[in-house]
């Protein structure tokens, strides 16, 4: 009937062979280009072959033979970060407390990635929360607080070991936020500002002391130049009225004069705050006795 049909269409024998090959080597076409893959740069992909591991495609343009050889999806080569939710854990001195981490990973073997564990991501979340309670466990609360890098390192080497057969390398941990309970939160609150405050007060004192200081030095320093000018001042009066003195014995006073300077020197003493003003009983005396200082001084009265 199919002949008939094609005889009745006008179609030869040979015709119908050439349709039928045709066809068939389009069909066969189209299935070989379905095994051309293109893998991207930092991506690999596993290849089986009859369900066996066959080999492993890096960037490029790779083949996988349709039908026969299974190419799966691109597994990425770049550094990647795994944030996990916060786990419970309880310190030393059995404080529990809320810890997460944040993971740090690379695929450096497809292979072993793709069989050495299902579910690998899951399986590093399950680890990490394991290892991060044995280490907290044999820490005390003030030492997980300060000791972060300390937990940090201690946690990539063990996980790094443990994912080693897995193709996964742990490039880096680090412990995101440590959450105490919150008797513990105000407890340390309180305590951080009681410190705040001893400090406050210590600064305090040492500004008011230093204060004091200099204000005491300033005082020492002005009494000392105040004491200096009055010593060059007394020197400076004194050798004045020395100079006076020369010049007077100089002039070769007469009895006058050193008469009257008497009576001038018992004017300033009356001037002065003494209630008692001893004036000599006899004049002429205290005259003779400044005139003879007076040739003293003066090594007597000069010749013409």
């Amino acid at each position: 009937m199919f002949t008939l049909s094609m005889a009745m269409l006008g179609m030869t024998t040979g015709q119908i062979v050439g349709l039928v090959f045709g066809i068939v080597f389009g069909v066969t076409a189209l299935i070989a280009l379905t095994g051309v893959k293109v893998v991207s740069q930092s991506t690999a992909r596993i290849v089986e072959r009859v369900g066996k591991y066959n080999r492993t495609m890096t960037a490029g343009i790779r083949y996988a033979i349709p039908i026969i050889e299974k190419a799966y999806a691109p597994i990425s080569l770049k550094e990647m970060v795994a944030d996990f939710a916060p786990q419970p854990v309880i310190t030393k001195d059995n404080v529990t407390m809320q810890i997460d981490t944040v993971i740090y990973f690379q695929i450096t073997d497809p292979r072993l990635f793709m069989y050495g564990i299902d579910r690998p991501i899951n399986a590093i979340d399950q680890l990490t929360a394991t290892t991060l309670r044995n280490i907290a466990g044999s820490l005390e609360l003030d030492e997980t607080l300060t000791s972060r890098d300390l937990v940090n390192e201690r946690i990539r080497e063990v996980i790094d070991e443990a994912t080693d057969p897995w193709g996964i390398k742990i490039n880096r941990v680090e412990v995101r936020n440590i959450l105490p309970p919150r008797a513990i939160q105000e407890s340390m609150e309180k305590q951080m500002r009681a410190e705040r405050e001893r400090r406050q007060s210590i600064l305090l004192a040492e500004g008011e002391k230093r204060s004091k200081i200099l204000i005491a030095e300033g005082a020492k320093e002005a009494a000392v130049l105040e004491a200096e000018a009055k010593k060059i001042a007394l020197i400076t009066e004194a050798e004045g009225q020395a100079e006076a003195i020369k010049r007077i014995i100089n002039a070769n006073p007469t009895a006058a004069y050193v008469t009257l300077q008497g009576f001038e020197a018992l004017k300033h003493v009356a001037d002065g705050q003494s209630t008692k003003i001893v004036v000599p009983t006899n004049i002429a005396d205290v005259t003779g006795l400044l005139t003879a200082l007076t040739d003293t001084l003066g090594g007597g009265p000069k010749k013409k």
